[in-house]
């Protein structure tokens, strides 16, 4: 495992895109996350917390 900067934020999706906004689906693909249950790292910067405040009720955050 890679190590971690502290200017990261790990974004697990948790629900479907199922029925969602093509905003909503747009912000996902934009996270890089492709299905339920998968994570990724990625840089904290404020585009990046834009994105997953789109989808704040699809995903879990941890730092």
């Amino acid at each position: 495992m890679a190590k971690q900067d502290k200017n990261t934020v790990t974004v697990k999706q948790t629900r479907s895109l199922i029925g969602s906004t093509k905003k909503q689906v747009a912000s996902i693909k934009g996270l890089g996350l492709r299905r339920i249950n998968h994570e990724v790292t990625l840089e904290d910067t404020p585009a990046i917390r834009g994105m997953i405040r789109v989808v704040r009720h699809m995903v879990e955050i941890s730092n």
